[in-house]
């Protein structure tokens, strides 16, 4: 099976580069965030975990995790934001390993199947050590200014707080360094797609 790790920091673009995968490419996705808030839901493997580790105050009275207060909570402790990390993200990466691993089972007989790629989508793609169960890596790039623009029109973010978020991610040397490709999203959606669908082209001649 094909996987693709795609990564790059935040408001780089990254949702658009699954969108096309998935829409013209048939990519089954693998979020790591989102399936990260599936495991702390209610019943899930990372809730009791963590209402456990932050307290019963980070529960609201649905029964759900109270997001925004978590997030808040972490945002400026980064010891807290490592034991919320300890157990969340092994949690995720065994989810995945599970699903790339039925993906296969179901659909390890279809020869079109067999073309479409899964795709793995995190922001700390690297730190979490998935490289080590892709095929390959893309860097999704976009300049800083972009970003900001991007996250304050698309998330109401302050400049701060994204340049805040920004420095804590890992920098764009080290990203280039490390992935197999880079896709500059820096332009429109046409050159985007060109950029994706020569990289998959490519390794199809490969």
């Amino acid at each position: 099976m094909r996987v693709i790790g795609v990564t790059g920091g935040v408001g780089a673009g990254k949702s658009m580069v699954l969108e096309i995968l998935e829409k013209e490419y048939g990519a089954r996705l693998l979020p790591a965030d989102e399936i990260g808030r599936e495991l702390t839901e209610p019943g899930g493997a990372c809730f009791a975990p963590v209402a456990g580790l932050f307290g019963e105050a980070l529960v609201r009275a649905d029964g759900r995790l109270d997001r925004g207060a978590l997030a808040g909570l972490v945002f400026e402790n980064r010891e807290a934001l490592e034991r919320l990390n300890g157990i969340v993200h092994p949690a995720v990466r065994r989810e995945i390993e599970d699903r790339l691993r039925r993906g296969e089972e179901e659909e390890g007989g279809e020869a079109d199947a067999k073309e479409r790629p899964a795709v793995i989508e995190s922001a700390i793609l690297f730190e979490a050590g998935y490289e080590d169960i892709c095929s390959e890596t893309w860097y999704v790039y976009a300049p800083e200014e972009m970003r900001i623009r991007r996250l304050t029109e698309s998330r109401g973010y302050s400049r701060s707080r994204c340049l805040k978020v920004m420095e804590n991610q890992m920098g764009e040397k080290e990203l280039r360094r490390r992935a197999s490709a880079v896709i500059e999203n820096d332009g429109g959606r046409e050159r985007t797609e060109e950029q994706i669908k020569a990289l998959l082209a490519g390794r199809k001649k490969r």
